[in-house]
């Protein structure tokens, strides 16, 4: 991509868990101030993460972050949610950017040319900037999540199928944060005798 050109990212965090909404974010970098050390947030540590994520919010030319919620998830499917976050987040980009560069294989509505970039996260500065803000953003939303349910600890997993998460599925039974369609809650929510479990 040519330098100095106004490139959106736009990336996703969340669609695997079991719990909690889908985010996305879309970042348009400034060409006259690149940030060092953008890589895909899942190579960064939490700390890492949110010291680039203050540094994306303070230098980049624009930014923003879009959600679907876990009934729209239930309800339209995770790839359909994860591109209506997309599309949330570019329907509040205050400015207009050459072209709109997206993570993977799919890619939302844009007013903008838009194309998919497979391992964008890993290829492309913006997207890598925008992989980093949605997932900073949901961690902190699986964090107040964790507030109100503690006994799940959403603050540990941020909703992914660990061994923790599933004993505590069991033990306590589908919160409302839960993806209902998604395994091994449907088949909690489908055999109610199942060990431990209770609505």
């Amino acid at each position: 991509m040519a330098a100095g050109r106004l490139i959106c990212g736009v990336d996703e965090a969340g669609r695997g868990p079991l719990a909690g909404a889908v985010f996305a974010a879309c970042v348009v970098l400034d060409p006259c101030r690149p940030i060092r050390g953008l890589a895909d947030s899942k190579q960064l540590t939490p700390e890492r993460r949110e010291v680039l994520a203050e540094t994306i919010r303070a230098q980049a030319r624009a930014w923003a972050v879009g959600s679907a919620s876990v009934e729209e998830i239930d309800t339209i499917n995770i790839l359909q949610a994860a591109l209506l976050a997309m599309r949330r987040a570019l329907d509040q980009l205050s400015l207009a950017p050459e072209e709109v560069v997206v993570d993977g294989l799919h890619c939302p509505p844009s007013p903008w040319p838009v194309r998919a970039v497979v391992k964008g996260d890993a290829k492309v500065k913006a997207i890598s900037a925008a992989s980093i803000l949605a997932k900073v953003t949901r961690d902190a939303a699986m964090l107040e999540l964790h507030a109100q349910r503690p006994e799940y600890g959403f603050d540990r997993h941020k909703g992914y199928a660990t061994p923790e998460h599933l004993e505590a599925l069991r033990r306590h039974g589908v919160s409302p944060f839960h993806r209902r369609t998604f395994e091994p809650v449907r088949m909690l929510l489908v055999q109610p005798e199942f060990p431990g479990f209770r609505n």
